[in-house]
């Protein structure tokens, strides 16, 4: 059996013009704040931690979202690797590149050293499993200097700049490694705005300003953080007043907020129709075909999302702008067959409410088609190793499709390779891989976009996803709140501006 790396769901080379709008950055946003002053901030997140807060997990989007973490590079508004602890980077050759630090404190009070640097990119390359950013990739850091971190990868990487602004290459000091085991513990080791200061399990956590930030002291003296996985109990929350930012607002709750407190964003997230290629019923290409046929997308968008979405294109969507104008036809697509009563084991989670009716119609229409489908929904962390061990016929599942590196490229070696560490579908095609190992090899923007498109045809083609719709994000956002970031890839939420 293949190996399956933990969920990427829970960030100048290349330039991707993705969404028609920005977002302000969360080391960027204000000069300083309001001396020892500011209130708190009570925010709500939909998934609590799954894996102990470590950083190479879903876990990484919780911490970088709360403002904890930062790696050498960020996204910018259009998909772009920008400065965050490096303030500016050269590439040495085809495999070396050498990232310049800028001036930095990590939270336990040391310097953001290269050594440093270099060691804890060293420990996110040891990692079992290693973080999705890396997949299919080997590098190696080692300080090159009073300021320079030269990282060389064993094979070219156009793309590095872009792979380090992910979450889960998070920069933390030496103190986080010393649990020893493989253990990472980011509380009060980190570089970011707030400081990790006490976590309760998955039920809350609590964060203070970190005076000494490189970007500025926070407006917000710190974060009440809860974990409320129940959608309905979140827009509640911050409906009486308890909480000043829920993200994921269920679109069933939408309505219930006052029209000032709701912001709908665009992002890159699409939900999808995993079918397993592997094993049990859709092993055989023909019953896929027929699990393909059966559904119609047309459905989801303005029923189920109840507009808040947008009819499914392909595994990217339209906030990807570039990607209809090169979308073509699914290659290799298989006859369908008659599903003949087979049974189908139709798996979702419920901390995105508005998944188990996208899986309910999922599920009537396939028995409409003829197959025997069994739900099972669950929370998020109690689903995860199930779903990557492959013991689900069909999976439905909301991704975001530039969040772990933002490159196009990468979520499809991650998806849908026969070694890809976030694989539910279990497809293993010597096309579609042939298809992403060249897509990762080039450089040029564009023609890399193109490479893109063709494996994204090659890998529909196979039938073992199947999109369903373009999900736009709903927050929910007190009246008094301002500076919230509303981030497409969905990698930030509170920044240094962020306050009531």
């Amino acid at each position: 059996m293949r190996s399956h790396r933990r969920s990427r769901l829970l960030a100048p080379l290349l330039l991707f013009p993705l969404i028609a709008g920005c977002f302000a950055s969360g080391g960027g946003e204000t000069e300083g704040g309001d001396g020892e002053g500011g209130s708190r901030l009570r925010v709500a997140l939909a998934f609590p931690p799954a894996e102990n807060l470590s950083p190479y997990g879903a876990d990484a989007t919780l911490l970088s979202r709360l403002g904890v973490t930062e790696g050498l590079t960020a996204l910018d508004a259009n998909g772009s690797a920008a400065p965050a602890l490096a303030e500016s980077w050269r590439r040495d050759g085809e495999k070396t590149w050498e990232f310049t630090l800028r001036d930095a404190t990590f939270q336990d009070g040391g310097d953001v050293t290269p050594a440093a640097v270099a060691d804890s990119l060293t420990h996110a390359t040891d990692a079992k499993p290693a973080p999705a950013a890396l997949a299919g990739v080997t590098l190696s850091a080692e300080a090159q200097g009073e300021r320079v971190v030269r990282i060389t990868t064993a094979e070219p990487d156009p793309v590095l700049p872009l792979r380090l602004s992910s979450p889960s290459l998070a920069i933390l000091s030496a103190k986080a490694y010393e649990k020893g085991d493989g253990r990472v513990d980011p509380v009060g080791h980190a570089t970011g705005p707030f400081e990790l200061t006490k976590v309760n399990g998955a039920t809350s956590a609590t964060l203070d300003r970190f005076d000494d930030y490189w970007g500025g002291r926070a407006q917000a003296s710190g974060i009440d953080a809860r974990f409320i996985a129940d959608g309905t109990a979140r827009a509640n929350a911050l409906r009486t007043g308890e909480l000043d930012i829920a993200e994921a607002v269920p679109v069933a709750q939408a309505a219930t907020l006052d029209e000032k407190t709701r912001r709908d964003t665009a992002t890159t997230r699409t939900t999808s129709l995993l079918l397993n290629a592997s094993s049990g019923t859709f092993e055989d290409a023909g019953q896929r075909a027929a699990a393909r046929a059966a559904v119609d997308t047309s459905v989801f968008a303005k029923d189920v999302y109840e507009g808040y979405a947008d009819p499914s294109a392909g595994i990217y969507g339209p906030a990807v702008t570039w990607a209809e104008g090169k979308r073509t036809a699914p290659v290799g697509r298989a006859e369908a067959e008659k599903p003949g009563g087979a049974t189908v084991n139709l798996a979702t989670y419920d901390n995105r409410p508005e998944l188990p009716e996208v899986a309910q119609v999922v599920k009537q229409q396939l028995e409409k088609a003829g197959f025997k489908v069994k739900l099972t929904v669950r929370e998020y962390s109690r689903l995860e190793g199930d779903a990557l061990e492959g013991k689900f016929d069909a999976f439905v599942l909301a991704r975001n499709t530039l969040l772990d590196t933002g490159d196009p490229v990468a979520v499809l070696a991650s998806d849908y390779t026969c070694d890809g560490g976030f694989n539910i579908a279990q497809l293993c095609d010597k096309d579609v891989d042939r298809a992403v190992a060249d897509a990762e090899k080039i450089a040029d923007t564009a023609e890399r976009q193109d490479a893109a498109m063709a494996a994204e045809a090659r890998i529909l083609g196979s039938d073992a996803v199947v999109p369903l719709v373009h999900q736009r994000i709903i927050t929910g956002v007190a009246d008094s709140v301002q500076g919230v970031i509303l981030d497409p890839y969905e990698r930030t939420l509170v920044g240094t501006g962020t306050r009531r």
